[in-house]
C-alpha cells in the first residue's frame, strides 16, 4: 500500500475519550508526549496527513487551527484508502501493509488500528470504541507504545523527549560557545534560528539535550537541566527548569520539574509545579505550588469523572484543562485534577482534588462559572497572542460547560 495514496484516521477509543480532563475539549491526538503531538508521531512513521480524528459526539466540531478537525465518519477519505489508528498509541515503527486487503494492527494482543483497502468499508463506532473486539483480515504487528492513561504522558516523558531531541539535532544548531552562559555535560544543545541565551544561564546537559526553537528567549539568571524542549516563541524569565517538555509560546518562570505543557500557558511567576500536564491558555497566578508527593509516600491516586484510580506511581502532580486559570497564591494538591475553564482563586487551603469542568472555586466554595463571562476572558487571553476562540472549539466547550452543570 503507497502511503501517499492512503489518509490517516487517527480514533479515540472508550479509553481515551476518559483522559480527563483534556479529552473532554480536545482529540488526544493533539496531546503532546516528549517533543511531539501523538498526531506528529503516527503522521512521521506512517508517511500520511491526518484528514480527521475520530473522537466522539462531544467534540463534533472541534477545528483549532493548525490540526485536524473531529467529525463523527470517515466520509473525509472516501473512496481512498484508510489507516485508522489509536491515538494513545506512540507509533514507532509501521510495515509496510497489503494494498488490497483489510488487516487488523496489533500490539502484543492488543488492536491499534486498521488499514482499509477503498471500497471495503470501515470500522463503526462500537468498533472504534472497543478496537479490541473488532479484527478483520489478517493480523499484523506494529511497534507502539499503547498509553493507558494521561500521567503516561509525564511518567514517560524523559526517555522518549531524549531520544526526540537527539533525532532532531543537526550539527548547525550548537552555537558553541555562548558569552556569559554556563554550559555542563556533553549531551547536544540546539538554539534553533534567532533563539536568544541570556548571560547568566546555566545549561546543565549532563543527563539529556537541551533544544531551543526559533523565537524562545531565557533571561537569566535561570538553569535548564535536559533533557528539555523550549517550543517556538516561548520566553523563560528565570527559575529552575528540569526535564521539561513545552510546546509554542509559553511564558515560564520559577520551579518547574517533569512537566508537560502542550501550549499557549502562562506560568510566569515564582511558584513550584512538577509532574504535571498543563493544557492550552492555562494562566497560572503568582506563587501558585502544587504538590506531587504525597506525605507517606504512598502510590498517588487520580480522581477523574469515571472514577478514581491508583496510578502506581509514588509522584504525580496536578492536570490542568485547557483555559484554566489559578490566582495568587493558589495551593494544588498531589494528583489534583482541575477541568477545562475553571477558574481557582482565593488562596487559602488546597483546591480539592478533583474541580469539573467550568468551576469557580474560591475558599468559599465552588459553584458554576457563567459560559459568557468565560468566553470574555478566553477570547481576551488568546488576543493577547493574535489568537481567538473558533466557533467550532467554542461550541466543544459551550456542550461541556452545559453537560457538567447544566443548560442555563
Amino acid at each position: 500500500m503507497n502511503p501517499s495514496d492512503d489518509v490517516l484516521l487517527l480514533f479515540d477509543d472508550a479509553r481515551a475519550r476518559r483522559w480527563s480532563p483534556f479529552a473532554e475539549t480536545r482529540p488526544v491526538g493533539e496531546l503532546r508526549y516528549g517533543a511531539h503531538l501523538l498526531r506528529e508521531r503516527v503522521e512521521a512513521v506512517s508517511g500520511r496527513s491526518c484528514a480527521a480524528h475520530l473522537a466522539g459526539p462531544a467534540l463534533l466540531g472541534w477545528d483549532e487551527p493548525g490540526a485536524p478537525p473531529c467529525t463523527l465518519s470517515d466520509e473525509v477519505a472516501a473512496g481512498r484508502s484508510r489507516l485508522y489508528w489509536s491515538s494513545r498509541a506512540v507509533a514507532l515503527g509501521i510495515p509496510l501493509l497489503p494494498a488490497d486487503e483489510v488487516v487488523t494492527l496489533v500490539v502484543g494482543d492488543a488492536v491499534v488500528g486498521w488499514s482499509v483497502p477503498s471500497g471495503h468499508p470501515g470500522p463503526d463506532d462500537a468498533a472504534l470504541a472497543d478496537p479490541d473486539g473488532h479484527r478483520p483480515g489478517t493480523e499484523v504487528g506494529v511497534e507502539a507504545e499503547l498509553l493507558a492513561w494521561p500521567w503516561s504522558l509525564v511518567t514517560g516523558a524523559d526517555d522518549r523527549l531524549a531520544q526526540d531531541l537527539d533525532a532532531l539535532r543537526r550539527p548547525d544548531d550548537d552555537p558553541g560557545d555562548l558569552p556569559g552562559v554556563v554550559r555542563l555535560g556533553d549531551h547536544g544543545l540546539a538554539v534553533v534560528g534567532d533563539a536568544v541565551v541570556e548571560p547568566g544561564v546555566i545549561l546543565d546537559l549532563r543527563a539529556g539535550p537541551i533544544r531551543l526553537e526559533a523565537g524562545v528567549t531565557v533571561a537569566g539568571p535561570a538553569r535548564l537541566t535536559g533533557p528539555l524542549h523550549l517550543g517556538p516563541g516561548s520566553v523563560v524569565f528565570g527559575g529552575s527548569l528540569s526535564r521539561v517538555a513545552c510546546g509554542p509560546v509559553c511564558k515560564l518562570r520559577g520551579e518547574i520539574a517533569d512537566t508537560v505543557f502542550l501550549g499557549y500557558a502562562n506560568k510566569a511567576h515564582d511558584g513550584y509545579l512538577g509532574h504535571a500536564l498543563v493544557g492550552r491558555w492555562v494562566n497560572l497566578g503568582a506563587g501558585t505550588t502544587n504538590s506531587d508527593l504525597k506525605n507517606n509516600y504512598g502510590n498517588v491516586r487520580v480522581q477523574l469523572p469515571h472514577g478514581r484510580y491508583d496510578t502506581n506511581l509514588m509522584k504525580v502532580g496536578v492536570f490542568l484543562g485547557d483555559h484554566v486559570k489559578t490566582g495568587i497564591g493558589t495551593l494544588l494538591t498531589t494528583g489534583g485534577v482541575v477541568g477545562a475553564g475553571s477558574n481557582v482563586f482565593g488562596g487559602g487551603p488546597a483546591a480539592p482534588r478533583h474541580l469539573p469542568a467550568f468551576s469557580w472555586a474560591n475558599a468559599g466554595g465552588v459553584e458554576p462559572f457563567r459560559f459568557d463571562k468565560f468566553v470574555e476572558v478566553a477570547q481576551a487571553a488568546m488576543a493577547r497572542r493574535g489568537q481567538s476562540l473558533t466557533p467550532g472549539v467554542e461550541g466543544v466547550l459551550r456542550r461541556l460547560r452545559d453537560d457538567v452543570h447544566g443548560v442555563v
